[in-house]
C-alpha cells in the first residue's frame, strides 16, 4: 500500500475526495510539525487516504464505510494492524488505537472543509502539535455531545475511547 492517493477500489464522490484530501493535508501538517518519522507519518497517510474509500459505496453507511474499507484494503495488501483499525473504527474510536488512528479522528473532525464551527474547529487544529491529547479530549467530547444531544445511543467502542482518555 501507498500513501500516495485513492486506492484503485475507492468509490467516492468528487466532495468525498476532496473532504479525504484534506484529511490528508492535515495529517502531512501535524506529522511535520510534530516532527514525525517518515515511516510512521506513511502509516498515517495510508489510513488517511483509506478512511472514507467506500464511503459512497452503495452499502456504505455512517457506520459501516470503515469496517468496509478496512477488510478491502486487508485484501488488497495493507497488513498494518493500526492502519487497518484506525480505518475501521475512524467514525467510532477505539481505546486500542496507536496514533495512527487517534491523528485520523482528529484530522476528520478538523478538516477545514466541514461547515461548522469552522473557526473553533481550526483554533483546535492549530493547536494539536502542542496539545494533542488535550485536542483529542475535546474532539471526543464535542462528538459526544452531539450525539446525546441528537438523541443517539452511544456505541461502546466509543464509550471506551472516551473512559481510556480520561482515565489518563
Amino acid at each position: 500500500m501507498t500513501s500516495a492517493t485513492l486506492p484503485p477500489w475507492a468509490v467516492v464522490t468528487p466532495e468525498r475526495r476532496a473532504h479525504i484530501e484534506r484529511v490528508v493535508q492535515l495529517e502531512t501538517d501535524w506529522a511535520h510539525a510534530l516532527h514525525v518519522a517518515p515511516a510512521e507519518r506513511e502509516r498515517w497517510l495510508r489510513a488517511a487516504w483509506l478512511h472514507d474509500a467506500l464511503r459512497d459505496a452503495p452499502a456504505a453507511d455512517e457506520l459501516a464505510h470503515g469496517p468496509m474499507a478496512a477488510d478491502r484494503a486487508a485484501r488488497d495488501g495493507e497488513t498494518d494492524p493500526g492502519v487497518l483499525d484506525a480505518v475501521r473504527y475512524h467514525s467510532l474510536g477505539s481505546a486500542l488505537w496507536d496514533d495512527v488512528g487517534r491523528m485520523l479522528y482528529l484530522a476528520d473532525y478538523l478538516e477545514p472543509g466541514r461547515g461548522f464551527d469552522r473557526g473553533e474547529r481550526a483554533a483546535l487544529a492549530a493547536r494539536v502539535p502542542g496539545e494533542r491529547h488535550a485536542v483529542l479530549v475535546e474532539v471526543v467530547r464535542r462528538r459526544i455531545t452531539r450525539a446525546l444531544s441528537a438523541g443517539w445511543p452511544l456505541p461502546r467502542e466509543t464509550v471506551e475511547f472516551w473512559n481510556s482518555l480520561v482515565s489518563r
